[in-house]
Order: C-alpha cells, then structure tokens, then sequence
C-alpha cells in the first residue's frame, strides 16, 4: 500500500512504525515545539502532495495538532485510540507502538478537519447526549471519537472537533444510539 500525501509524525520511531506498515514519505516534528523550518516543509508538502497529520493520541500530539491546522489549512488528520497505541509494558504512548493493521485503517479513515463550519450539533446536544459533565462522559466521548473517527476530546474541544470535520446530525445521533444501547446491554 502506497500513500501519496506525506505524513507528519512526531519522532523517528513514528517513522519505523509508518513503515513496517505501508509505504509512504513521512516529516518529522521532533517534539511539540515544532519550529518554522519544519512547517514551512508541511506547507510545501501540503502544495505539492498533501499532508496526513499523524500523531500521538496525547497532550503533546494534541498541541502538535494544533499547531500544524492553525499554520497549514487542508491537511487531512488520522487518529489512533490510546488502547491501540500502548507499548506493551505500560511504558508509554504513541503511533510507534500500534500494530501495522492500525496504522493502514487509521491513515485509510483520515479526514480533513474544516476551517469554517456550519453547527449541526449544539452544545446542548452534547449534554443531552451526557458526553459533556456527569458520570461516563469522558468514556462515551472516547467511544464516539472512535465510532466518528475523529479521535478522543476533552468536553471543552468535542463541539470543535465535531464541527470541523462536519460530522452530521443522522451520524452524530446514530452514535449516540449506539453507546446507549451498549451501556444498556452491559
């Protein structure tokens, strides 16, 4: 399996990883405080080929994340749960430690994160939904970024997030009926 568009990881061992997987080029951040040489290379990457944002499903990915979609627009963003990117001691997470298999369906699911959106799902949606505030939320919101594929959020980024990647109201709901019924049947 090839991919055409580069893909940003944070280390070389990121690197290893994406390889034993597929073939594709890949740039790396070498940590969260990535510098302005290193974003200029994802604009021109992102001109020439595109870009998959691939990284760590952690606080430093995060601000990485944020980072590369404030300074480059367009780029796609793939995710991995924390449970798939474990080293198999507990010591540690990142995109290095998942299988091959992860990595080919999280890149295959990688979407473009949109800069101006329109608000099919309210705030008030998301409480309703108890993804936002009381017991479970934090566990029905890592359940529905990975039935979404938009990765896990805190309450706070969950309405961004849903809205940049446009996610509708039918898939939205069907989710939401989803974790219901299997909290139900647990």
């Amino acid at each position: 399996m090839k991919i055409k568009e580069f893909i940003v990881v944070e280390g070389k061992d990121d690197t290893a990883a994406i390889r034993r997987a597929l073939d594709a080029d890949t740039i790396e951040t070498n940590g969260s405080a990535i510098n302005k040489e290193t974003i200029e290379k994802i604009k021109l990457a992102q001109q020439t080929r595109g870009v998959i944002v691939f990284t760590d499903p952690d606080f430093p990915g995060q601000k990485i994340r944020n980072t590369i979609t404030n300074e480059v627009p367009g780029c796609k963003h793939a995710f991995i749960e924390k449970a798939d990117a474990l080293h198999k001691h507990g010591k540690g997470v990142g995109v290095e430690h998942a299988s091959p298999e992860m990595i080919r369906q999280a890149l295959k699911d990688a979407q473009v994160m949109m800069e101006t959106y329109e608000e099919t799902i309210t705030q008030e949606d998301l409480v309703t939904a108890g993804l936002i505030g009381g017991d479970g939320a934090k566990e029905r919101r890592e359940k529905l970024g990975k039935m979404l594929k938009i990765g896990y959020t805190n309450g706070k980024q969950l309405h961004k997030r849903l809205m940049m990647f446009q996610v509708s109201q039918e898939d939205f709901a069907a989710a939401v009926e989803a974790i219901r019924k299997e909290e139900q049947n647990a």
